[in-house]
């Protein structure tokens, strides 16, 4: 069969190409034939369920099916690590000591005593402690005034700190459901409805959408780089998205409707009022987007380095560019908008991105670098049919991660002449023509993004990969599996708030219980996660080359 021919005992040199061509073009014929067989199957089922029928069953074979495509490089990537069990003894604080006797009647007479030998045993108590406050109560005929004792600080409603923080812990920090959360309350015997659960896990949360709003500002303000991703979520069952901002000392999440480029700029400024600006660098983004040389003319014509508000900047284009399209006015919003957020002095800018290559996190910062891990997972996406272009995918992918390997030892010991030579090998590699059409195409994109990938060669500091944000969206989503999504607005800022404190006080080393419980309680004695940020960040280098540059 022509895709069990061997290319290199072909000697012909027309005749090896005319025997690729021909491999390319089964490989895409095959794909066609997948895809139509896929698509003729769900048009099938589509026919029976209007029809009133049912659709193809799914029947599960005798054998185990094969497993699905694995678009995981963790197999690639993993270096082996030495193992050690530490000893944890030591870190056990000691709640209480009892000395255990042995029975007099089990000893011989001539036993003597030698000491004891220690034992830790971990244990906890999990039961109510509903308490029967008795306020004293005072009232002064010459006032004509009651005086009523206040509750200990930390007690108000019908319920303590105590109960109000494991329900928090347990909702957001241990991903339980609602309906978990209250059968599990009610099983020590608390008292408590499904409304009255929901309501200690949303309502009069505004003490720690404060904490969420500094802890957010500290994180920008620690590094000049951050973390970005986004996954789909649902509010009251319509569908939106879940913003993840990061870096090494704290996770920040935020729901929104869109995920648009002044989506994220308003996600980047903890939802700021929308600011816009027409200068140099705007016009110069909106003439590389397409507009058209009439229209960056009009758009010159606007008052220029002027901060503007939205409805004015929207005032201002129907006056100067009247009959906008909606392509263009996005391109000119989009442009005065970024261009407003670099020329900001109130809060902390981003001034690199580490992210997948999705269009709307384009243009947002000076400098963007991409991840290695998500580019990687474009060629697990081949689905190559043929057994010669199948060895070939093979050994790219092999040689794909070996340069991997050289840029992470490069963050190690950075040096000008190794950011050269990878810089010229990065060429070399993505320079590769196997033959094997799909794979050549996949090569050459790789090799389009060639700055932003190799932006670890100029700041050796940030990591190769958007590992960390994209975890902190799995966190997200196994949240959705758990508990489908908020229903109003309010729950999905509670759901932000307290997913980013739990998150931030992991990664900060923080209990999040214990933190949850100073707050409720009033005692606050814990500080504050956004000053810890900082503190932290001074024996780091997040921004360790644009400090020296």
């Amino acid at each position: 069969m022509l895709e069990d021919l061997d290319l290199h005992s072909i000697a012909d040199e027309q005749a090896r190409e005319l025997v690729r061509r021909l491999l390319n073009l089964l490989e895409d014929v095959r794909a066609d034939l997948r895809a139509a067989q896929a698509e003729i199957q769900r048009l099938r089922n589509e026919i029976n369920r209007l029809k009133g029928e049912q659709g193809q069953p799914t029947i599960k074979p005798n054998t185990p099916p094969p497993p699905p495509k694995d678009l995981s490089s963790e197999r690639e990537r993993r270096t082996p690590k030495v193992w050690s069990k530490g000893r944890k003894t030591d870190r056990i604080p000691i709640d209480r000591e009892q000395v255990v006797q042995v029975d007099p009647g089990c000893l011989p007479p001539d036993a003597q005593f030698k000491g004891y030998e220690d034992v830790v045993v971990q244990d906890i108590v999990f039961r109510t402690d509903n308490v029967l406050f008795h306020k004293e109560k005072f009232y002064s005929p010459s006032q004509h005034q009651t005086y009523l004792a206040s509750l200990p600080q930390g007690y108000n409603g019908q319920f303590g700190p105590g109960l109000k923080s494991l329900a928090l812990v347990f909702y957001y920090g241990a991903q339980m459901s609602e309906p978990k959360v209250a059968e599990l309350l009610r099983s020590v015997g608390v008292q408590i409805s499904d409304g009255q659960v929901s309501n200690l896990l949303i309502k009069d949360q505004a003490a720690f959408h404060a904490e969420k709003a500094a802890l957010y500002q500290a994180g920008l303000a620690s590094s000049p780089w951050q973390h970005l991703d986004d996954t789909s979520t649902r509010v009251n069952g319509q569908n939106g998205y879940c913003h993840i901002v990061c870096n090494p000392l704290y996770t920040a999440y935020f729901t929104t409707t869109t995920k648009d480029r002044l989506t994220v700029i308003d996600v980047l400024t903890n939802y700021q009022p929308r600011r816009f600006v027409v200068n140099t660098e705007a016009l110069g983004y909106v003439e590389a987007s397409g507009l058209s040389a009439v229209r960056c003319r009009q758009l010159a014509q606007v008052p220029g380095d002027v901060i503007m508000d939205e409805a004015r900047m929207q005032a201002l284009l129907e006056t100067h560019l009247p009959g906008l399209g909606p392509q263009q006015r996005k391109w000119i919003l989009d442009a005065t908008a970024v261009a407003a957020y670099h020329a900001d002095v109130e809060f902390p800018v981003v001034r690199l991105l580490v992210c997948d290559d999705a269009p709307q996190f384009t243009l947002v910062t000076e400098e963007l670098a991409l991840c290695w891990v998500h580019e990687g997972r474009h060629y697990k996406k081949l689905l190559p049919s043929i057994p010669y272009h199948q060895a070939l995918l093979e050994a790219f992918v092999q040689r794909f991660w070996l340069y991997y390997a050289q840029l992470l030892a490069y963050r190690k010991q950075p040096t000008p002449k190794e950011a050269t030579r990878l810089a010229g090998e990065f060429e070399t590699l993505f320079a590769t023509v196997t033959g094997y059409q799909a794979l050549d195409e996949r090569i050459a994109k790789t090799r389009a993004k060639q700055r932003c990938l190799l932006m670890v060669l100029v700041h050796p500091e940030i990591p190769l990969h958007n590992n960390p944000a994209e975890l902190g969206a799995r966190a997200r989503v196994r949240k959705r599996d758990v508990s489908f999504g908020p229903r109003t607005r309010e729950g999905a800022t509670a759901w932000d708030t307290f997913m980013t404190l739990a998150a931030t006080a992991t990664k900060l080393g923080v209990s999040f219980y214990h933190y949850i419980h100073d707050r409720v309680s009033g005692a606050y004695q814990m500080p504050a996660l956004a000053a810890l940020i900082p503190e932290r960040a001074q024996d780091l280098t997040l921004g360790a080359s644009w400090n020296t540059s």
